[in-house]
Parts: C-alpha cells; sequence; structure tokens
C-alpha cells in the first residue's frame, strides 16, 4: 500500500465525518455530565450535607446520643445510611424528594427548633411509613434476623424478634425513636 493509500485510510479524529464528530462529543460530554451528576450525588449523600441546615442539627445532636452513633464496637450510621436507599433509582428518587425539605428550609418553615418541632411528628411518621412499607430496608442493610445472634440477646429481646419473624413485623414496628427523640403526637385539641 502506498503512502497516499495509507493516508486516505488513515484518518485523525477532526478528519472524521460530521456524525461521528457530534456522536463523539455527544459522548464526551454525556460522559462529563454523568461524572458531574455521580459527584454531585455523592457530595450530598454524607452527614456532614445533611446537618449543614440548621433544621438537622437539632436531629443531629439527639442521633449523638444514640447506639447507631457511639457504642462499644466502634460502628456507626450515618443520615445516608438510614435516610439514602443504596440502589440507584431508589436513591435518585429519595434525592429527588429531599428537595422539598431543602425547600422547607429556605421558606422558613423549619427553620427554627420551634418550627421544626411543631412539624416533627408528622416528618417522623413519613419516614416511619415509608420504613414500614419498605420492610425497613434500611435498618435491615445491616440488621437482618438472619444473621442475629438470638441466643445472644436478653430473653425479653429474644422472644419479640422471634415473634417479628413469625408474624412478619419489620423493625419500624417496635424500634420508632431508636436514632432520633420519638416526637409527641399532636393533642387531640391541635387536630
Amino acid at each position: 500500500m502506498s503512502r497516499q493509500e495509507k493516508k486516505k485510510t488513515m484518518r485523525i479524529p477532526w478528519q472524521v465525518s460530521g456524525k461521528v464528530r457530534i456522536a463523539l462529543l455527544t459522548a464526551v460530554v454525556l460522559g462529563l455530565m454523568a461524572g458531574i451528576f455521580s459527584r454531585a450525588l455523592e457530595a450530598t449523600n454524607r452527614t456532614e450535607f445533611c446537618v449543614s441546615c440548621h433544621s438537622m442539627q437539632q436531629n443531629h445532636e439527639q442521633y449523638k446520643e444514640t447506639v447507631h452513633y457511639r457504642n462499644r464496637h466502634g460502628v456507626g450510621a450515618g443520615c445516608p445510611d438510614c435516610h439514602v436507599p443504596r440502589r440507584f433509582i431508589p436513591k435518585l428518587k429519595a434525592k429527588v424528594l429531599a428537595l422539598k425539605d431543602v425547600y422547607h428550609e429556605f421558606a422558613g418553615t423549619v427553620d427554627t427548633p420551634e418550627k421544626f418541632e411543631a412539624r416533627k411528628w408528622e416528618l417522623a411518621n413519613r419516614v416511619w411509613r415509608r420504613m414500614k412499607a419498605n420492610d425497613s430496608q434500611a435498618c435491615r442493610n445491616c440488621h437482618a434476623f438472619s444473621r442475629m445472634a438470638l441466643d445472644e440477646q436478653d430473653p425479653s429481646a429474644r422472644r419479640r424478634h422471634l415473634r417479628a419473624m413469625k408474624t412478619g413485623k419489620t423493625c419500624i414496628d417496635c424500634h420508632t425513636g431508636i436514632a432520633h427523640e420519638e416526637p409527641d403526637p399532636p393533642d387531640e385539641a391541635d387536630g
């Protein structure tokens, strides 16, 4: 093959056809966008990000008093471990739904401890309903009946866990208020 023929068959990127150039450019742009999106998703999936809102600082202080923060094993769970699903599509859905929390922070609906406390029962029940609907999936990422050493639990816990397994109860049926102070229900006169 002559040198001239080789030049015709070997094209360098800027000599490719317009359609191929557009396809390459599109792939690069989409790759960059996916990378930026992935980084943003990861950056917002940290406890430090969650508690950067004033309304979440009260929850964080309560959480720091629980076994999920400090325990004899040195293993702790952060906000995303309990509040953000691990699989991509459910995680994305949770992030989109969390935008309303950001809105309420900036709109002033929950920007003080008093305002947050006034809505806490409603907010907690929303989380509990979601956990009940998904069989407490966030809890089960770390706590599974199949991995429990029931013989090492105190008799009351063992009895309750065995009953929960038999009756199909989920973690949140018994463990509301495990990582945050359980809110008081509203007075009958309020509702």
